[in-house]
């Protein structure tokens, strides 16, 4: 295993600047969030800690990427910020969502919320679920994991057309396999972060995904015409278990992070550290190291301490207040299942400490 830590100095530099006026900037924070962000450089910190790589498989290994300093985000004139004419982040679910336990509404509701919590003030909308019939994009079977499926590519140039006018983004979701070409093997998700548009796909989060007894496996792998989708009629959705929530919120808020102008983080553990497999992905945290989180408190001008209480809000497994916006059929005692949450919320609630002290 590899430690990357960075010098003190180092890590001042990409949070801070050396630039006057993003030190002034940066002067204007509370005395109590700048002890939140010192944290970064305090080498024994229990709440921001260094990176480190198990495998050469790993992203920083595997991907070589330069890092990208609160200054560099800032002075990016390509990085796309919201506007009261744009400030809407739209998700819209690709096939079904729902099981025998949770219904697409419910799930989508806990994702909403928490996209909300996690960009503050920026509001997150829903739209109708699309069936991929309607979404006339290509779709195969995975020839090794014998899976349905869906282009990932002619899923873009589709919510490029459904993207509303008053969007900062829109984003598409499924519990459907990606590809984005035929000589791949799978993609997690694509974006075209100009155009503030996403695809992203859950479906390899699901816990038995990789198992031989995976229920999203076509029993017959004969070849499929290109123009009927009834093979998606009640094809395999897995269960919304914690875990999966868990999952979907990180990547979820990862992507949109990047919509943002937040590049792979290489400073601290973070959840926008890139990942090239499942079990990198589960070691990332929940939320944003002190660097990435000044970069995106610069784009929405949230307070930090009402930014953390909204996440530990959604958290709590008891009402938050948001039942009554629900469906009726998500008041027949659905429960948000946070256990997997457990680790997250001692930690928001760490912060909170030190931003109340």
């Amino acid at each position: 295993m590899k430690v990357i830590k960075h010098s003190e100095e180092v890590l001042k530099v990409a949070l801070i600047s050396k630039d006057t006026q993003l030190v002034r900037l940066y002067d204007k924070f509370e005395s109590k969030e700048k002890h939140l962000f010192n944290e970064a450089f305090q080498p024994d910190s229990i709440l921001f800690k260094p990176i480190t790589l198990h495998s050469d498989s790993d992203w920083i290994s595997s991907h070589p990427e330069p890092t990208q300093d609160f200054a560099q985000f800032y002075h990016d004139p390509c990085r796309s910020i919201p506007s009261p004419q744009k400030s809407h982040i739209y998700i819209k679910p690709i096939g079904s969502f729902g099981d025998s336990r949770v219904s697409t509404d419910v799930y989508m509701r806990w994702l909403k919320d928490y996209c909300e919590a996690f960009y503050s003030g920026l509001t997150v909308r829903i739209l109708g679920p699309e069936p991929v019939s309607q979404t006339n994009c290509a779709f195969r079977v995975n020839e090794y994991t014998h899976n349905l499926q869906i282009h990932a590519g002619h899923l873009l140039k589709y919510l490029k057309k459904k993207k509303p006018k008053d969007a900062f983004c829109i984003v598409g979701i499924t519990m459907i396999d990606l590809y984005p070409r035929d000589s791949w093997n799978f993609v997690f998700g694509q974006a075209s972060l100009s155009e503030g548009i996403g695809i992203f796909s859950f479906a390899r989060y699901d816990s038995d995904f990789y198992s031989v007894n995976y229920k999203g496996k076509l029993k017959a792998t004969k070849k499929l015409s290109p123009t009927n989708y009834s093979v998606f009629d009640d094809y395999y959705t897995p269960e919304v278990t914690s875990i999966l929530l868990l999952r979907s919120c990180k990547t979820l808020t990862h992507e949109i992070g990047h919509i943002f102008g937040l590049h792979h983080c290489q400073w601290l553990q973070c959840v926008m550290q890139g990942s090239n497999h499942l079990e990198e992905s589960d070691r990332r945290p929940l939320d944003l190291c002190p660097i990435c989180l000044r970069k995106l408190q610069s784009a929405l001008g949230f307070n930090i301490t009402e930014r953390y209480k909204a996440l530990k809000r959604w958290m709590e497994e008891e009402s938050n207040g948001t039942e009554a916006e629900l469906s009726s059929e998500a008041q027949l005692g659905f429960q948000k299942p946070v256990e997997a949450f457990k680790e997250s919320y001692d930690w928001i609630v760490k912060c909170l400490e030190v931003l109340q002290k």
